[in-house]
């Protein structure tokens, strides 16, 4: 998803400089590309919360099938010895699996992170009327104050529309939720 989300930014960015009504386009644009971009990190950082509760919860159950191992050794029960060990494997096997699939996350959140930071910086300059994939120097537009201050409504409202599709994705998804357990609900009911 996020190949996608950078090309579309890299294309409105390596496009020719367009001028008036087609700059606020592209610009706006380039908002909604950011926005989507942010939205999939919250994704990703939703994803690597998963993984640590899972490993969390894995590693519990690693140590308590340890721990009914060590009860069955101790009173010499070879069955349940057996099949501790058989679980014992399993839940090890399903530790390490999830320490690298959350090593993994942890670095894909970093670079994408670092992307969305360098959009959003490309997003500023192109907001103040500067040139994406250029040095701003004094000369540069925006490089003043009141470029600046331009950028910083531009972004704040780029932070508002993503808070208000956030709350918005949230309250959907609790509505699914709840839809979900009045169906289960009526189900056990027999309506």
């Amino acid at each position: 998803m996020f190949d996608d989300v950078r090309q579309a930014f890299r294309d409105l960015l390596h496009g020719t400089p367009p001028s008036g009504d087609a700059r606020r386009s592209i610009i706006a644009q380039m908002r909604e590309t950011l926005v989507q971009a942010r939205m999939g990190l919250d994704d990703l950082r939703r994803g690597v919360d998963e993984t640590r509760a899972r490993l969390h919860r894995e590693r519990s159950e690693l140590d308590t099938v340890r721990r009914r191992k060590q009860l069955a050794v101790n009173i010499n029960d070879a069955e349940t010895v057996t099949i501790a060990e058989r679980y014992e494997k399993q839940h090890a096997d399903r530790v390490v699996i999830l320490e690298r699939k959350l090593e993994t996350q942890e670095a894909e959140l970093a670079l994408v992170e670092r992307e969305i930071g360098e959009m959003n910086a490309e997003f500023k300059l192109a907001a103040a009327g500067g040139t994406p994939g250029v040095s701003s120097g004094p000369e540069s537009p925006g490089a003043g104050a009141s470029g600046a201050d331009e950028v910083l409504d531009d972004t704040t409202g780029v932070r508002d529309e993503i808070d208000g599709l956030a709350r918005a994705r949230r309250k959907a998804d609790a509505e699914a939720a709840a839809d979900e357990k009045l169906a289960a609900l009526k189900r056990r009911m027999g309506k």
